[in-house]
């Protein structure tokens, strides 16, 4: 059993928030592993070519294979607080890591952990200086490659879990709700307790926490500790929008993802900011598609002062329900 040490003002500093980083990284150990996940299915052929990519076999290559889990935490940055701008900051912060940071996670701590040894170009990266740039570059490339057109999903999977977990802290309390988690995880009153394979005590006071609901990643709690002042704890995101991903699944086949993604969203009037920041698209391709839509009347658009406000038509609403069916 596993013990996290907290006090009353590290439970108060406590967040919810999606990692992009951690969910591209999950997804490219999935590709360089030729496997697939178990909702999502195949990478893909445009995950498998970014591999080729030098900065993207050399972020690959320090992700844990066969029966080792140590990631540097690295790579996965603690998610910032704004929303907008998640995988832009994490990317930043990955070129900014301190080079003694970034030797004793990659030298020191994947000799202790991995059943492998480091390879000596990998190893000559780190000690050169210049990997913290290349793995930026990297995260990067395979995020635009892979993973940026799939963001909007995953998004609102992840966004309906911190809404379901934000509502069981209002109505019975911050304790249960961590202990609500996973089955693994429990709330013991001044700690939270992990099922684990070692015993252990981590102290929690000072630091950050975040928790972060994972769809790509593994089914288990994964805890990062290594940057000092941070915690982050990842647990399984529950599917609760289960029928609207296979809403979304269904209609893209006939509008395409990024329509499919807008229209499904559209049930509530939105302007076109809202949109772009609920979905992760830019502004110009959420104006872009709703033109298209607006055009094939699936969309209506109402002017509210400033701003135009577009809602799905009862024509998409049945093309919705018929995608659920």
């Amino acid at each position: 059993m596993l013990t996290l040490r907290v006090d009353a003002a590290t439970v108060a500093r406590t967040r919810l928030s999606p990692s992009p980083a951690a969910e591209c990284v999950a997804w490219l150990r999935l590709t360089a592993a030729s496997g697939r996940h178990p909702v999502f299915g195949d990478p893909g052929p445009r995950a498998r070519a970014s591999l080729a990519h030098p900065d993207v076999a050399l972020l690959a290559d320090l992700l844990p294979r066969g029966g080792d889990t140590y990631a540097p935490d690295l790579l996965t940055p603690q998610p910032g607080p704004d929303a907008r701008v998640l995988v832009d900051e994490q990317i930043a912060r990955i070129e900014a890591t301190a080079q003694d940071d970034l030797e004793t996670q990659v030298l020191t701590h994947t000799r202790t952990h991995w059943s492998r040894p480091l390879r000596a170009a990998t190893r000559r990266t780190a000690e050169s200086g210049r990997m913290q740039r290349r793995l930026a570059n990297g995260l990067a490339r395979f995020w635009r490659d892979a993973l940026a057109d799939g963001w909007p999903e995953l998004r609102s999977i992840t966004d309906q879990d911190i809404a379901q977990r934000a509502t069981a802290i209002a109505s019975a309390g911050v304790g249960r709700a961590l202990g609500a988690l996973h089955p693994g995880v429990g709330w013991a009153g001044d700690a939270v307790t992990l099922a684990a394979s070692w015993d252990g005590e981590i102290d929690l006071t000072g630091r950050d926490p975040v928790l972060a609901p994972s769809v790509l990643g593994r089914p288990d709690v994964v805890i990062q500790v290594d940057t000092p002042g941070q915690f982050v704890l990842y647990y399984p995101a529950q599917r609760i929008g289960a029928d609207r991903d296979r809403a979304v699944g269904g209609i893209a086949g006939v509008v395409g993802t990024v329509r499919a993604v807008l229209l499904a969203d559209l049930g509530t009037a939105r302007s076109t900011a809202e949109l772009a920041t609920r979905t992760g698209y830019a502004p110009s391709t959420v104006s872009y598609h709703l033109g298209a839509l607006h055009r094939a009347r699936l969309v209506t658009r109402t002017r509210a002062g400033r701003h135009v406000m577009y809602r799905r038509t009862a024509r998409a609403a049945g093309l919705l329900a018929g995608a659920r069916g």
